[in-house]
């Protein structure tokens, strides 16, 4: 498919992930101005969960939930992973971070699935080492504001942290029995996932300084814009886009969610764009590109894998994995 046959509802979806996922981190900030953390990710992922898990039964009937004890074991594990550990901690970071430099941060992640990969004696090609290079350069460099103390440098390893348990979760969920729908998938990942913050934000006691009449509107309409559009409609126009549009070009949202996100955060909520997050965010996206175009093969992207399917917060995706939407999920357009 070239790019002049590409259709308007191609361009639309993928517009949709493109700003969509590229703000989620904007949204996490407003929602955490005065919502807890851990107990609103909680929140936000089991809601999420039920309601797409209403949605496959509605389209598909009871039997689309129904997967085996080891598929629901390793999605729950691969839940609490991505979502507590991944999301979870990028949440809480961002108490104390800007939202444009977690997005950028988070970024680094396909670096690490590359080094994941070759601990466990996968040899990905010496493209793919370049592109790590860049995206730890540019990770040093982000860290930067930390180390001089214009960031607070516990939010920024906190971010790095969750990066390092996304990659755990993400390279696990390639090779583990996982319900083969990725949409059954996600809704059990986001139930697991959602239920183990709330159980963290229960033990950090988030409960207790709480009061509900003193959240703002915009902290609820923030959430309430990650449970629908980041975690819902944004999943659904990626999946409609694997199986419509140039793999190619749905792997450009690797590196224009973070660039999005930037852009966002400095527009909307005023945070500041210094050298290093414009430097070290720069290159942190040409590693990404480096690391999307080896894994491919290089051009043309259409002869090689699928694209990665991230959940719920267009994390950067995992080259490695290798996921497809099944003909039953087609119909969820």
């Amino acid at each position: 498919m070239t790019t002049a046959r590409i259709s308007g509802s191609v361009w639309a979806a993928l517009a949709i992930v493109y700003l969509v996922w590229g703000s989620t981190y904007l949204g996490i900030r407003v929602v955490v101005e005065t919502l807890p953390p851990f107990l609103s990710a909680g929140a936000r992922f089991v809601v999420a969960g039920l309601l797409l898990a209403a949605l496959l039964v509605w389209r598909h009937g009871p039997s689309v939930l129904r997967v085996t004890r080891a598929q629901l074991a390793s999605a729950a594990v691969v839940g609490v992973l991505l979502l507590l550990g991944g999301n979870g901690l990028v949440v809480l970071a961002e108490t104390s971070v800007p939202s444009g430099l977690a997005a950028l941060l988070v970024a680094v992640m396909p670096a690490w699935v590359v080094v994941l990969r070759t601990a466990f004696g996968e040899r990905p090609g010496p493209g793919a080492y370049a592109g790590v290079l860049l995206g730890l350069a540019g990770l040093a460099v982000l860290t930067l504001p930390g180390l001089s103390g214009d960031v607070h440098l516990g939010g920024v390893l906190t971010v790095v942290a969750a990066t390092l348990m996304w990659s755990a979760g993400s390279f696990s969920s390639a090779r583990i029995p996982m319900p083969r729908n990725p949409f059954t998938a996600s809704a059990y990942e986001m139930l697991a996932g959602g239920l183990a913050c709330a159980l963290v934000g229960l033990a950090r006691g988030e409960q207790r300084g709480l009061d509900l009449s003193e959240v703002s509107t915009r902290s609820w309409a923030a959430l309430a814009y990650l449970v629908v559009f980041g975690s819902l409609i944004a999943f659904t126009a990626y999946a409609w886009l694997l199986q419509t549009a140039p793999l190619s070009l749905v792997a450009t949202y690797a590196y224009v969610n973070p660039v999005v996100a930037v852009l966002l955060g400095w527009l909307i909520l005023d945070e500041a764009l210094t050298w290093p997050i414009a430097v070290g965010g720069a290159v942190v996206v040409a590693g990404v590109w480096q690391i999307v175009r080896a894994e491919r093969g290089g051009p043309p992207a259409e002869a090689a894998d699928p694209t990665p399917r991230p959940l719920h917060d267009g994390q950067t995706p995992d080259p490695s994995t290798r996921p497809t939407v099944s003909p039953e999920s087609k119909r969820l357009r």
